[in-house]
C-alpha cells in the first residue's frame, strides 16, 4: 500500500497531543517508512518574514509573502524547513513530487524565488516533519489513529488552518461530532 500524496486525518483517540486534530500531507510512503507535513498547525513565531531575514534573503516581490505563518510540520527535525507547494514551480532538482499537483522542496532556492515573486502559485512553510518507521503508520491506521483521504490541494495549501481538520472530515462525509475515540472492528 502506497499512501504517498494522501491526507492523513487524526482520529479523536490519537493519544499523541502533537498530532491532535492534525491533517498531514503524506509526502512519501515506502516499505522503509513514511514522511509527511502537518498542514494545519501554525506556529506563533517565527513568521516567514522573520525566517527570510534570518537567512539574509531580501524580499523584493510586490506581493510581500512575509506575513504568512510557518507551520509545525511535525516533531522530527524541527529546525529543518520544508515548503509544500503547487508543482508548477521547478526550481530545485531536489524537489519531491507529492501528487500530480503538489511538490515538497527543502532547499533555499524556493525561498529566494518566493521572496522575488517568482515562486510557486501557492505554498505553505513548515518546520519539522512527521515521520514513521517501517510498518508504524500502517499499524497506527489499523489502531484507529488515522483516517486516509485523497489529496486535496485546495485544502492542504489554504490558510484556513483552524478549520482544516473539520473540513477534511466533512470532505469524507463525516461529521466530526460523531467520531468516537474508541476503536472497534467489524
Amino acid at each position: 500500500m502506497d499512501l504517498t500524496g494522501k491526507l492523513l486525518i487524526a482520529m479523536p483517540g490519537m493519544g499523541d497531543p502533537r498530532f491532535e486534530h492534525s491533517v498531514v500531507m503524506l509526502c512519501a510512503h515506502t516499505p522503509e517508512g513514511a514522511m509527511g507535513l502537518i498542514v494545519n498547525k501554525p506556529l506563533p513565531e517565527p513568521r516567514l518574514e522573520d525566517l527570510l531575514e534570518q537567512l539574509g534573503i531580501a524580499v523584493t516581490a510586490s506581493d510581500r509573502p512575509g506575513k504568512q505563518p510557518i507551520l509545525f510540520g511535525g516533531p522530527v527535525e524541527t529546525g529543518r524547513g520544508f515548503v509544500l507547494h503547487t508543482s508548477e514551480w521547478r526550481g530545485s532538482k531536489d524537489g519531491l513530487a507529492v501528487s500530480d499537483t503538489m511538490s515538497m522542496t527543502a532547499t533555499r532556492d524556493i525561498l529566494e524565488d518566493i521572496a522575488a515573486g517568482v515562486g510557486p502559485d501557492r505554498a505553505l512553510f513548515a518546520l519539522g516533519y512527521a515521520g514513521w518507521g517501517p510498518g508504524q503508520l500502517e499499524a497506527e491506521i489499523l489502531d484507529n489513529g488515522w483516517l486516509t483521504a485523497e489529496a486535496d490541494e485546495a485544502l492542504a495549501l489554504d490558510g484556513e488552518h483552524a478549520t482544516k481538520w473539520e473540513r477534511a472530515l466533512k470532505n469524507l462525509g463525516i461529521d466530526p461530532r460523531t467520531l468516537s475515540a474508541s476503536a472497534g472492528r467489524a
